[in-house]
């Protein structure tokens, strides 16, 4: 697989107006796989952070196939910051996983759960967030187990809205996600099972920047 740092220029108006429309970014990184998105197994997964000590956006993009950002790097471009040296950075990685391994996490994600049939009506038959950190907690558990792993330990931050436009009916409607970002311990159980959700992506909305599991060794 394939990981891609783009170091985003905070002076950038498209930057900003993508940064206020998720969606509007996922689309502007998809064109770095126009040539393979084809493939129905491609799977693109991006994390937008905010660099805590210098406020500059960040993106990492995860993809099974290169991505091609020369576009970006035309020096007409203002996209990314092009004083930055290596940006992009793309390197190829092969995760190794094995049974019983800890490993450090991050993900970013939009923590919902499905109403019953009985209560779909009430609700427009949508998802609904969770906004309780315990209801969060407990969504992660299910998800990463589901995933073939264990949370040993996790903490909870950056609670915040993502908000993104799509046509329905030739109409732009309005989406807002609950954001919520989990860094913590893992134990891996099944490598298999859990590679596969790693190469899918965990939870919902995956276009508006949620999903990407990023995995490390521990501090």
């Amino acid at each position: 697989m394939y990981l891609s740092r783009l170091i985003l220029n905070p002076r950038s108006r498209q930057v900003q107006r993508e940064i206020a429309d998720a969606y509007q970014m996922h689309r502007t990184i998809l064109r770095a796989f126009a040539a393979t998105l084809p493939d129905a197994s491609e799977r693109v997964l991006f994390r937008l952070e905010i660099d805590p000590r210098s406020g500059v956006p960040v993106v990492l993009v995860q993809s099974q196939t290169p991505p091609d950002w020369n576009w970006l790097t035309a020096p007409e471009s203002t996209y990314l910051l092009h004083e930055v040296p290596d940006n992009p950075a793309v390197k190829t990685f092969d995760l190794k996983l094995s049974a019983d391994q800890v490993l450090s996490f991050r993900l970013r994600a939009n923590p919902t759960i499905k109403k019953s049939a009985a209560d779909k009506e009430n609700n427009n038959g949508k998802r609904l967030g969770l906004f309780r950190e315990e209801d969060q907690t407990a969504w992660l558990e299910r998800k990463l187990l589901s995933a073939g792993c264990s949370v040993l330990q996790v903490r909870v931050s950056g609670q915040d809205q993502v908000n993104g436009w799509r046509s329905s009916d030739d109409q732009p409607r309005k989406l807002t996600f609950h954001s919520v970002q989990f860094d913590g311990l893992l134990r891996v159980d099944d490598p298999d099972r859990l590679m596969k959700a790693i190469i899918r992506g965990i939870g919902s909305a995956k276009g508006f920047g949620f999903g990407l599991l990023s995995l490390a060794r521990p501090a």
